[in-house]
């Protein structure tokens, strides 16, 4: 569930969201409830095992919204017994004090967008919380849900290792049981991307100090009890986001809302679905019928390369026997030893994994294996 508003757009954000003056919470709340309605008639009788409201802010939708699209998923699907059900939150104070509210609708699990334990660096990434008040956010948030998430963001300006390694072990000591770790990467089209362009982005850590950060970060995560169970994201044990595995082992989900994307098996057939991606166009495209804006079935080839690209992210990596009945092909065995050779992955079962090296470099590890 895609909610694409923000109080303000973040400076490295290249996700589909917008700064809105003011917005129709009644009409946005019946074209949800329309989309799920679409939805469950295409694929009925499958069992849901979890919802994810993401965004955007998604903390910025009133709980009544979230409680009519919780209880409309219920109505339009069999649920499973204990389904996780995810709400991304800012931690300032005004989205905290909505969380009662949140759990009463239903929601089990808050993922939030702390990004960094450091006053001056948070301003510099555009947010509008200070560190006091993410830490108090998410004592808030351990009071009310099941779980609670967070994420943070490294390699950022002028960050030195030394800094990094304080604030992670700051972090692990709230007592958290997953965390989101992302280097900070510069993207086209964001306010970071032309002050890059422009080279008014100074203090950017140089690749090898990056590299530094990233092995740094396996290491006292692991220590800590918060093993990578994919590449960006650390959990005890039964505490990974059973939302986002569904992704990266490219099962099925429905997308919606503006430039959500989906995964749906439609008569024996994996196909591809966007939404429209313009909240406006979305907006009215699902009050007059649809707010989808492609469904096309996928070619083997791609699912083959997006399970591949997808599963390898995971530790528990991918099944070898499964890509080759999407692709037609094994992959190819000259390849597979080379990078066992260089101890970039393992073979074991049946199971293709990249090791901790090959994590490292996982693109270089991908390309090497894609035809």
């Amino acid at each position: 569930m895609h909610w694409p508003f923000c109080q303000a757009k973040c400076p490295y954000c290249d996700f589909n969201s917008h700064v809105s003056a003011s917005v129709d919470h009644a009409r946005w709340r019946v074209a949800y409830l329309r989309e799920i309605a679409r939805s469950a008639e295409l694929v009925p009788h499958r069992v849901l095992n979890s919802i994810f409201f993401g965004g955007g802010t998604p903390s910025l939708m009133p709980p009544e919204t979230v409680a009519a699209i919780i209880e409309a998923a219920r109505a339009s699907w069999p649920m499973a017994n204990d389904p996780e059900i995810t709400l991304e939150a800012n931690p300032t104070s005004v989205e905290a004090g909505r969380f009662a509210g949140y759990a009463d609708a239903g929601i089990t699990r808050v993922s939030l967008g702390v990004q960094a334990l450091n006053d001056a660096d948070l301003r510099r990434l555009g947010r509008l919380h200070s560190v006091a008040d993410a830490i108090q956010a998410y004592e808030i948030a351990r009071k009310y849900f099941e779980r609670t998430s967070f994420d943070l963001i490294y390699a950022r300006q002028d960050q030195t290792l030394a800094d990094w390694r304080e604030e992670l072990r700051r972090a692990l000591d709230l007592a958290v049981d997953h965390l989101s770790l992302y280097q900070l990467t510069i993207e086209s089209g964001t306010a970071f991307g032309a002050r890059y362009a422009a080279g008014k982005l100074r203090g950017l850590p140089q690749e090898e100090l990056a590299a530094d950060m990233y092995q740094a970060t396996q290491d006292i995560c692991t220590a800590a009890g918060l093993g990578a169970y994919e590449v960006s994201n650390h959990a005890r044990p039964g505490a990974e986001s059973r939302h986002n595995l569904i992704y990266w082992r490219c099962g099925d989900y429905v997308g919606i809302g503006p430039g959500a994307h989906g995964r749906l098996t439609l008569d024996g057939v994996r196909h591809a679905t966007e939404a429209w991606q313009m909240p406006g166009e979305w907006l009215a495209r699902a009050e007059h019928g649809s707010g989808e804006s492609l469904r096309a079935p996928l070619p083997a080839h791609e699912q083959a390369t997006e399970f591949l690209l997808m599963g390898l992210r995971l530790s528990e990596g991918i099944d070898m026997a499964r890509f080759a009945r999407l692709s037609g092909a094994p992959l190819d065995a000259g390849a597979v030893a080379h990078l066992q050779d260089l101890g970039m992955v393992s073979v074991e079962t049946g199971r293709l994994r990249a090791t901790e090296s090959g994590r490292a470099v996982l693109n270089a590890v991908i390309c090497e294996l894609l035809p």
